[in-house]
């Protein structure tokens, strides 16, 4: 709560490749170069145990940091306006799958359940970091706040160039029309990876992954639940492009 966030400090919410882009937008990186490093130690996780936060707060200014918190567990100095936050959400349905997948992955989860036991947990409010309605609608209620970007994850894959240009507006990167497009085939070079990369299941970072998984009485039992814990907000997603 306490924690010093520095004026000039970004703090990226959400997918691993939005911490990957950016680093990318905001460092000038080069893709390659995001691929051979280890971004965690570019942008280091607030909650996590390593490297912990006597290091965090060493870094130099501006500090690059990234947290999966729900919004009212930030530090309070961002909630008063201090420092940028960036947020990216998905549609629970993919997202699910990815999370599941994630789950199976790590030695230290080695989750062995079911996808359909772990979809049950998800929409019951049952894994890491709570419920992911709440969450989002958290965030969705800050979308207006000078110091917080709302971005979706499909809207990545679906106009790319704009949400570059939001990115550098929002981080106060300037460039011209010829670094925009380098910027932009950058950050391609980054979800394609994402989307094809070898060492995860095929396909988790594309959109509508879902459709290969859930079952016709899952998704109905989904959308159910969804308009409930959704039903008073107006944020929208798409399932699929």
């Amino acid at each position: 709560e306490d924690f010093n966030v520095q004026r000039r400090s970004v703090w990226v919410v959400g997918t691993s490749l939005l911490q990957e882009v950016v680093y990318l937008v905001s460092q000038g990186a080069d893709p390659d170069e995001i691929g051979l490093m280890n971004i965690d130690e570019q942008l280091p996780v607030l909650e996590y145990p390593q490297p912990g936060l006597d290091i965090i707060k060493e870094l130099t200014s501006p500090r690059l940091i990234k947290s999966h918190l729900p919004y009212r567990f930030l530090p309070s100095d961002l909630h008063n306006g201090d420092s940028k936050v960036i947020y990216m959400a998905r549609n629970p349905k993919d997202l699910v799958v990815s999370y599941y997948q994630f789950h199976r992955s790590l030695r230290t989860m080695s989750y062995r359940g079911t996808f359909q036991e772990f979809c049950r947990r998800f929409m019951n409010d049952k894994l890491g970091y709570g419920s992911w309605f709440e969450h989002v609608q958290e965030f969705w209620e800050h979308r207006m706040d000078s110091n917080v970007l709302f971005l979706k994850y499909e809207d990545m894959h679906r106009d790319l160039v704009t949400m570059v240009e939001q990115l550098a507006r929002f981080l106060g990167v300037s460039c011209d029309k010829a670094q925009l497009e380098a910027l932009t085939e950058h950050c391609h070079q980054l979800v394609d990876q994402c989307c094809n990369a070898e060492a995860l299941p095929v396909g988790r970072g594309r959109v509508g992954l879902w459709k290969d998984i859930f079952t016709v009485s899952m998704n109905e039992k989904f959308d159910l639940v969804y308009k409930q814990k959704m039903g008073k907000c107006d944020l929208t997603f798409d399932f699929y492009l």
